[in-house]
């Protein structure tokens, strides 16, 4: 076995990256590339900060003819070394080319979740007007339907999306390393999205809050008005609808760029808690949307009701923390 062959079987079986590997040599990623390419052969001093890394001695690295380390367990055959799954630079290009197409898709099913309750509210209000002609039992019946077929329309869209990057599922769970070049084509990429990431969520922040506005603008003005807190609470909805829409496809971009990466919440250690995180997620919400439902009908109160989903997202990031750290300590 050569020495090229050797560093590739010692890195897979420490789990790193050609770039981690390169960050713990003090090398470039192109230089790590070589050596496992057999285009070049590392100095003396590096042999043996390499020995010391992999805890071999330098006969194993440098000597054809001997198989396995010393003192250490054998060198796994080819078949069975394990081995981290490859991106090549046509899948990474594939992928957020991908992302940056559902990206407006899934901001738009999110835009329509947000505003779906509008009809209802706008409704409700115009049912206690005398002379509408519109009866509670009526009002209800439409704004429902309207809010459910937005809420189609937006599930529709977010599983269609999924369907489109279904095939790289496995950037969320799963350790990988990436061909030469793509890790550096993926950070020229983020950084040339950068500023408009920036200015999305800058705007996306700034409506969301200024979207209280017209809810403290209907309780200074007429209160004798009962249309007009309906219409201000609408507003805000569609203010919100417009701030979420720019985090949301901003957002999914991003991510594109971290998962690929191995940064922010897709690193390695990030990754081994997905699973919880993800059964934590179903539960929650699925607890959420009974609760937002049992509330609503039961006091017919969907013009206040909405409020659950707004408390439920702050509370969701602590909840899913305290389960991880006491999952952490058992």
């Amino acid at each position: 076995m050569i020495f090229a062959d050797k560093l590739i079987q010692l890195r897979k079986k420490s789990g790193w990256s050609q770039e981690e590997l390169a960050e713990q040599m003090g090398v470039s990623r192109q230089s790590i590339s070589k050596w496992e390419g057999a285009q070049s052969i590392p100095d003396l001093e590096k042999i043996i900060r390499l020995a010391k890394l992999f805890s071999v001695s330098t006969d194993y690295l440098l000597l054809d003819e001997l198989g396995e380390p010393e003192g250490g367990s054998p060198a796994l055959p080819e078949e069975e070394s394990p081995s981290l799954r490859r991106i090549s630079m046509e899948q990474a290009n594939a992928f957020m080319e991908i992302k940056a197409k559902t990206a407006g898709w899934i901001a738009f099913g999110v835009f329509l979740c947000i505003l779906s309750p509008i009809c209802l509210i706008m409704l409700g209000g115009l049912s206690g007007l005398p002379g509408s002609g519109i009866s509670g039992g009526l009002a209800a019946a439409i704004g429902l339907t309207v809010l459910l077929v937005m809420v189609a329309a937006a599930v529709a869209i977010f599983v269609y999306s999924g369907g489109r990057t279904s095939a790289f599922e496995y950037l969320d769970s799963e350790p990988f390393e990436t061909e030469y070049g793509v890790s550096s084509m993926v950070k020229e990429r983020r950084e040339q999205y950068r500023e408009r990431y920036m200015r999305n969520n800058i705007i996306g922040v700034c409506l969301c809050i200024l979207a209280a506005i017209p809810l403290f603008a209907s309780a200074a003005l007429d209160a004798e008005n009962r249309l007009l807190p309906v219409g201000m609470l609408c507003l805000t909805l569609v203010i919100v609808a417009f701030g979420v829409r720019l985090l949301v496809g901003c957002g999914t971009v991003w991510g594109g760029f971290e998962r690929l990466l191995e940064e922010g919440e897709y690193t390695r250690e990030e990754k081994k808690k997905q699973p919880l995180i993800s059964k934590i997620s179903q539960v929650y919400w699925t607890l959420a949307l009974a609760g937002y439902l049992a509330y609503s009908f039961i006091t017919n109160e969907w013009d206040r009701s909405w409020i659950v989903w707004p408390v439920a997202a702050v509370l969701f990031p602590a909840v899913t923390a305290l389960i991880l750290l006491f999952a952490k300590k058992k």
